[in-house]
């Protein structure tokens, strides 16, 4: 897609900015303040697409986005990859040393863990990375840091006190690519297709254990499965999953057709192309274990 906007959550600088310049060179990143704001300027037509983080391999999933993506009545139309590498930010002259606390947001302090901690500083948690480093170039308090991506110390004339502070060099943020409309590839548009569903099991004995066994005998493989308790109850649990494969062929519709058997709810957030980085990063992950 050329032109248009493609909405983040956070402000000029974020990685969330970054990996929308990153895929979408041509189209114009628009900031919001709030996961909810991207999802609403996605219904109203001002923005096109919107990249939103799901899940970190250091800091795990992002616990609003899995939330949020059951009601929000928008679609995932494709995948990206990037890996974060987080700096160490401070006002002009401001030493480590000197440091007394870092702001961030809670996923990128989560994978910075191992510095906070050899400096002793107090974590104090933001909106987002960006909004941390402006915040502290606006205070001008050299025992304030933040962390934050090179091209945030870029905008707001930061120091870059110490780079790639991550805890893990494999530091990878997957987020989704989402549209107000759906956008479903044919079955065969890719060579790798990924189908992602949100599903609620009835209150019976076993249900879960039932209801995923569909893909198990059918030889689908599932690479996601997230549970969270949806709003106010719970006497049911919720499940994301992502699965290989489109829903027209065989082995996914018959596993769906038997998941739906013991389900109370179930929808198809999207079916789009699995990103090239997805097998690469399978392979390194069974290289490592």
């Amino acid at each position: 897609m050329t032109g248009g906007n493609i909405a983040f959550q956070g402000i000029a600088g974020a990685n969330s900015h970054i990996a929308c310049a990153t895929r979408y060179p041509d189209m114009t990143a628009t900031p919001c303040a709030t996961f909810e704001d991207v999802f609403a300027g996605l219904k109203s037509g001002a923005a096109a697409l919107a990249m939103l983080p799901i899940e970190n391999t250091v800091a795990g999933r992002v616990a609003d986005i899995h939330r949020l993506l059951p009601d929000a009545s928008v679609y995932i139309v494709g995948e990206h990859f990037m890996e974060v590498a987080h700096c160490l930010l401070g006002v002009s002259g401001a030493s480590p040393d000197a440091l007394t606390h870092v702001h961030s947001h809670e996923m990128a302090l989560g994978q910075c863990r191992n510095v906070i901690a050899e400096l002793g500083l107090d974590p104090i948690t933001n909106a987002d990375t960006a909004g941390a480093a402006r915040l502290v170039a606006e205070r001008g308090d050299a025992t304030q840091a933040a962390i934050a991506s090179p091209l945030a110390a870029e905008i707001y004339k930061l120091d870059i006190l110490q780079e790639n502070i991550e805890d893990s060099r494999r530091n990878i943020t997957r987020f989704l690519i989402m549209s107000p409309t759906p956008d479903d590839v044919s079955i065969d548009a890719a060579p790798a297709i990924i189908t992602s569903i949100v599903f609620r099991v009835r209150n019976v004995p076993a249900a879960l254990y039932k209801a995923l066994g569909g893909f198990a005998s059918n030889g689908v493989n599932m690479t996601k499965l997230e549970s969270y308790q949806p709003a106010g109850d719970f006497a049911a649990t919720q499940f994301y999953a992502d699965v290989e494969g489109h829903p027209d062929s065989p082995p996914v519709k018959l596993a769906l057709e038997e998941l739906g058997f013991f389900c109370s709810k179930l929808d198809i957030l999207g079916v789009y192309p699995a990103a090239p980085e997805r097998a690469a990063l399978a392979a390194l992950g069974e290289n490592l274990d």
